[in-house]
Formats: C-alpha cells, sequence, structure tokens
C-alpha cells in the first residue's frame, strides 16, 4: 500500500471515530460546528490502538470493546436526542425502557406498519454499518507503531490523554479547554443517573409496599358525592405574606374576599406546606403532594413515575372518583399524566383558547377556569371528581399581567390579545429586578383574584378547593430562602370541618405561627380526613 492511501485511510479512520464521538445528545446541536470540534477522548484512543500488537490475543477484544462501546454511546445520544424532542429532558435509562415497545406501537399508528418495518429494518442496516465502520477505523489504527520505545511513547502519550479527560470531566481542571470530552461526560452522566434512579426506585418500592392506602377501593365516603379541586397557583410562596413589597396587596386582595365567600355559604381554612422545591420545577411540588413522598429532584420523579407507588389520583380512581388535570402550560405529549393517575388530560390545545400567549402563559387564568367550567361536567354524586388544576399566570417572566373581564366576555379568548400586547417586554423589564419583583406583586395578585372569584361562584353543588401554592418565586423575587406555601380550603361548611383537626387558620390568611408540615404529609392527611380512616393527624 502507497504511502499516500495509508495516510488517506488514518484519516479517514480517525474521521470515523471523530464523528462517533462529537455526535451532540441534544437537537440543537446538530450544526455543522459541532461536527467540526475535536474531542478530547479522540487522541487517547488513537495512541492507545497505536500502541497495541496485532499479535496480541487481547487486541481484539480490546478493539470490539471499543466499537460497541462508541455504538452504545452513539444509540445513548439518538435517545437523548429524541427524548428532547418529545419531552424536552435526556432519555433515562433506568425508566425510559417503555419507548421500546411504545415507540413502535406509535409509528404502527402513524404511519402504518410496512413503513415501520421499513424503518426498523433501516435500523438494523444502520448499525451494522456503524459497527463494520467503527471496526474497520481501529483497524487501521492499530499495531501503528512498533519498536518498544515507540509504543511505550504511544502508551504514556494515551495515559496523558486519559488524565486529561478524567481532569476536565471531574471539573477539577481543563474545564476551559476548546477541547471537550463530551462523549466520557454523557456516559458519566447517564451512569449517575442510572444508580441514582434505581436506588430511588428501590426507595420507592419499599414506600409502596408500605403504602397505608395500597389495595383500598373505599376512601373518600366522606365527600358524599361532591367533588373536590385541587388548584396549583405557580410561585405562590410564603412571600406573599412575609415580604413588604407583596404583603399589602396580596393580604389585602385575600382578605376582601373572605366576606364575599361567606355570603356565598363557603367555609374557610388556611395553612402551610413545605414545597420540596424553590423558584421552579412546578412538577416536582405536584407529584410530591399527590404521592406523600418527597420528590425533589427530577431523578425522584422519573423513579417515581416507574415505582408502583399510588398517588392520590390513583387511588381515587380505584375508589369511583372520576379524574382529570387541567394543564394549560402542557403543548407537548405528556405520557407522564397517565401514569400519575389522571383519567383524563385538558392540555393547552384542549381548552379553547384562541388568544395570544402571553410570553410563556399559554392564557390567562381566568380563562383556564372558565374553560374549565364550560368542558367538565360537574355535580355527579355516583362519579364525583377530583381534578387538579394548574394555573400559569404567576409564572416567571410576570409579563404582561393580565387583569380580570367579566366572565360572560371571555368568549374564544381574543379579548386578552389587547393586553398580551401591553407594556415592556420581559429582556427590557427584566434588566431591573425592582421592575421584575413589581411585576410578580401583579402577577400573584392576578392568579389570586381570578381564582377566589371562581370560588365564589361555584353557588350550585359547590366543590371542595384546595388552593396552594406550589413553590416560593426566585429568591431574588421572594428575598428569602423559605420554602413554606399557603394552603387554602374552601367549600361547604361540612366538608371543611373534616379538617378541624388540621389546626389551620380561619379564614384566609394563614397565622404566621401556625404550624408547617412538609408537603409529603398532605396525601394521606387528606385521604384520612376525607375516609374517616385511622385517627386523624394533629397540627
Amino acid at each position: 500500500m502507497s504511502a499516500g492511501r495509508k495516510i488517506a485511510g488514518l484519516l479517514l479512520a480517525a474521521w470515523v471515530l471523530q464523528i462517533a464521538l462529537v455526535l451532540p445528545d441534544y437537537p440543537d446541536g446538530l450544526v455543522l460546528k459541532t461536527f467540526l470540534r475535536f474531542p478530547l477522548e479522540l487522541p487517547a484512543i488513537l495512541l492507545s490502538l497505536a500502541a497495541l500488537s496485532r499479535g496480541w490475543r487481547a487486541t481484539s477484544a480490546i478493539r470490539a470493546f471499543l466499537a460497541v462501546a462508541l455504538v452504545v454511546m452513539v444509540l445513548l445520544k439518538i435517545a437523548d436526542i429524541g427524548s428532547f424532542i418529545a419531552f424536552s429532558r435526556p432519555f433515562n435509562l433506568a425508566v425510559d425502557s417503555f419507548v421500546f415497545d411504545a415507540g413502535p406501537r406509535l409509528a404502527a399508528r402513524t404511519i402504518g406498519l410496512p413503513l415501520t418495518l421499513l424503518a426498523g429494518i433501516g435500523v438494523i442496516v444502520g448499525l451494522g454499518a456503524l459497527i463494520t465502520a467503527l471496526w474497520w477505523a481501529s483497524g487501521q489504527w492499530t499495531g501503528l507503531v512498533r519498536g518498544v520505545r515507540w509504543r511505550a511513547g504511544a502508551s504514556l502519550g494515551a495515559a496523558l490523554c486519559v488524565a486529561a479527560v478524567t481532569l476536565q470531566v471531574s471539573g477539577t481542571a481543563l474545564k476551559r479547554w476548546p477541547w471537550r470530552a463530551d462523549t466520557t461526560r454523557i456516559a458519566g452522566y447517564h451512569l449517575t443517573r442510572y444508580v441514582e434512579t434505581t436506588r430511588s426506585l428501590r426507595l420507592f418500592h419499599a414506600a409502596a409496599q408500605t403504602d397505608p392506602y395500597a389495595g383500598s377501593t373505599d376512601l373518600f365516603t366522606r365527600l358524599q358525592g361532591r367533588d373536590v379541586l385541587i388548584v396549583f397557583i405557580e410561585s405562590y410562596g410564603r412571600a406573599s405574606f412575609d415580604n413588604p413589597l407583596y404583603a399589602p396587596t396580596h393580604l389585602g386582595t385575600l382578605k376582601a374576599a373572605e366576606p364575599r365567600l361567606r355570603q356565598a355559604g363557603l367555609t374557610m381554612r388556611s395553612g402551610w406546606l413545605t414545597s420540596p422545591t424553590a423558584g421552579g420545577q412546578s412538577w416536582l411540588a405536584h407529584s410530591t403532594l399527590e404521592s406523600g413522598l418527597t420528590i425533589s429532584d427530577q431523578t425522584r420523579y422519573r423513579a417515581l413515575l416507574a415505582s408502583p407507588r399510588k398517588t392520590l389520583f390513583d387511588l381515587a380512581n380505584a375508589s369511583g372518583l372520576r379524574t382529570l388535570a387541567v394543564m394549560p402550560g402542557i403543548t407537548m405529549d405528556w405520557p407522564e399524566g397517565p401514569k400519575q393517575g389522571f383519567q383524563s388530560i385538558f392540555a393547552a390545545a384542549d381548552l379553547g383558547y384562541r388568544g395570544e400567549a402571553f410570553n410563556f402563559v399559554t392564557m390567562p387564568d381566568q380563562f383556564t377556569l372558565a374553560a374549565f367550567d364550560r368542558l367538565v361536567t360537574r355535580g355527579q354524586p355516583e362519579a364525583p371528581l377530583l381534578a387538579q388544576i394548574v394555573l400559569l399566570s404567576s409564572h416567571a417572566p410576570w409579563v404582561p399581567v393580565p387583569r380580570m373581564l367579566p366572565w360572560e366576555e371571555l368568549g374564544d379568548g381574543t379579548v386578552f390579545n389587547e393586553m398580551a400586547r401591553a407594556g415592556d417586554p420581559p429582556k427590557v423589564v427584566w434588566r431591573d429586578r425592582d421592575r421584575v419583583r413589581e411585576q410578580y406583586r401583579q402577577a400573584i395578585d392576578y392568579s389570586l383574584q381570578a381564582i377566589l372569584a371562581f370560588a365564589e361562584r361555584q353557588t350550585q353543588d359547590p366543590p371542595l378547593l384546595v388552593i396552594l401554592g406550589d413553590h416560593q418565586p426566585a429568591s431574588f423575587v421572594a428575598q428569602s430562602e423559605n420554602r413554606d406555601v399557603p394552603v387554602h380550603l374552601i367549600g361547604p361548611p361540612d366538608l371543611v370541618a373534616l379538617f378541624d383537626g388540621w389546626n389551620w387558620t380561619e379564614g384566609l390568611v394563614p397565622d404566621a405561627q401556625a404550624p408547617v408540615r412538609p408537603m409529603r404529609d398532605f396525601r394521606d392527611r387528606f385521604i384520612e380526613a376525607l375516609s374517616g380512616t385511622g385517627s386523624e393527624l394533629g397540627g
């Protein structure tokens, strides 16, 4: 073989290995400049292969291991990309195996069985071609250097490169190098997530086995056929009561609503819960409340979904209640919903809003609540309702803030368009932290006005309303590291009286010294109060 062909073969082989190493794990990385990067692992691999002897028995095994490892990483990165596109998160080896069954089924329903089979054949052929290319590439560099000194030098160079990869991935050094060890980092990330998730799964499986309500089918008997609505207000925390920037406005709105609600025949109690999160990741609070377990990070969340633990909504289903979620923030597929026990899900597209979005917020809270009233059948004693409603108007960036309108004028939501275009955009407002705090004050006040006006309208077969915050806002807005959130019970006097043992404050303003419980305690205490099982837990 001529020297030119030999060099060309080496360069092509190095390029094949480079492509496998620089393939990104997120959709936005699929651009030309990504594939022009120099991976820090590449010299370690090439020098290691060059130092091998073609006559060693272990050489073929090492090459096979390298090819398989790179193929696995390519597949894992592709899985990450697909998971980001579908679910806005990376793939989790421990809990996402369902996609290998659900994916082909979905494809068969979407594009038909013949095209699905053709795609499957294409995947198999592509996988075979990738393995062949990597095996060939490793062979081009294997045994490239000869002689003890040259092999020793190549081995030393490989060891130094491995050390550089280790230092960068561990975060101890070389973080600002232009050369990145992304494949190693991704492998470490997935390994860590797998270990953490399996550990959490074991804990959740144990919790499921000792769940006092597992297998129960006769809960919620004290509801006597009436509905329950659990309403989360985004970023509604203790700052609304303790921070002088917000308290005058928010306390004023709460106190002004109390006599109107009493006149409507409703009773109120208020207390405190401690959220597992702050500043964001509302779904962690939602899942903590419904599962009775502390879900403080994404790993625990994924582990919960894969565990047999029964949520509040699962237990309601088993006891004959209808369950649904109103989720105006869901704009993509939400496979997690049914796993949390929701029989029906009303996502953003299902609520009938045709107006303009308020930046991140898909629709004003007043419209969300009106859509719930319009779309959901209520007052069926033989099949009472347990619903979760998530209100978004108080979600950052809090720009612009809608205002309340007469309920009969909401229509399809286009009446909000002028409000959605009003004021400065977030990039202007967020240059000034004082303006951000002012927008937050207005946004929470709007959400409170909307839900309290909604509660006041429930005069026929009024439900039991549980209204609570999911978490405190970002710390620079809350100006506190406290994670407490308020929770209000509003409903018929006989239902609210079932919670007297909780020692909560009468009205909508919880006493500052009232007992505070972790949000995870809510599920069992709530079931206990509405089912009359066991001894009721005091404050």
